[in-house]
């Protein structure tokens, strides 16, 4: 979880809670250590967050302490982006008119870091719902294309043929009968499709591509064909 996310979530923990709660069990809700929740709680009261109580007894948000409205996770705001491109499957010219203006609210009033989730245009939703992928966690595809991670597929083509690659994902699109990873493959050294329900294995690699992601999606854009099938494998 990003310091950012976990900052959120102490706030609300101490919002909804009855009584003290002490950094043991934030850190248990969290699933970090209990160093980095006093850390986070300390520069939350460097920033005028009013958070009283000390370590081994627990802590407090006195009241009278709000969010500001339109205050999201990363992942929340990524339920959002995608919510709203289901939208461009129903045909209703409207509703996708609204949805844009929906976007735009939304933009003006979050965070710039979560405000760069919008305007990445990088979560897709084509055809009908997919069904969850076996093989893979699409969290971890999300995660890669927001954090420019290169990962590792164990991966069979469309005639079966088993092929380890290594690629840069940049988009994530959502079909009825599966979903797509868009990605820049080392392999072929091109864009490529490669198919949830053909790989058999996903990992991070722990390396990057900081930087590359826009204009590898510009590439992917710009190579679209109207009723062409983009080349996969």
């Amino acid at each position: 979880m990003r310091k950012a996310s976990r900052l959120f979530e102490i706030i609300q923990i101490l919002r909804l809670a009855k009584r003290p709660v002490t950094g043991a069990e934030i850190a248990a809700q969290l699933e970090v250590t209990v160093r980095s929740v006093y850390r986070d709680i300390s520069a939350l009261q460097s920033m005028r967050v009013p958070i009283e109580g000390e370590r081994g007894i627990g802590y407090i948000l006195r009241p009278g302490f709000d969010l500001p409205p339109l205050m999201f996770s990363i992942e929340e705001m990524e339920a959002i982006v995608l919510s709203l491109a289901l939208l461009e499957r129903t045909g209703d010219a409207e509703l996708k008119e609204a949805a844009k203006r929906v976007t735009a609210k939304i933009a003006g009033a979050v965070p710039p870091p979560l405000r760069q989730t919008l305007d990445a245009n990088a979560l897709h939703a084509w055809g009908f719902a997919a069904p969850s992928a076996s093989a893979i966690d699409l969290a971890l595809i999300r995660r890669a294309i927001r954090e420019e991670e290169k990962l590792d597929l164990a991966y069979r083509d469309e005639l079966g043929r088993a092929t380890e690659r290594t690629i840069r994902p940049i988009a994530l699109i959502y079909y009825a009968e599966t979903a797509n990873i868009v990605a820049w493959c080392e392999l072929r050294e091109a864009i490529r499709n490669f198919r949830s329900d053909r790989i058999e294995d996903c990992q991070s690699t722990g390396l990057w591509f900081k930087g590359e992601g826009d204009a590898l999606r510009r590439i992917w854009v710009n190579g679209w064909q109207i009723n062409t099938p983009a080349a996969t494998g």
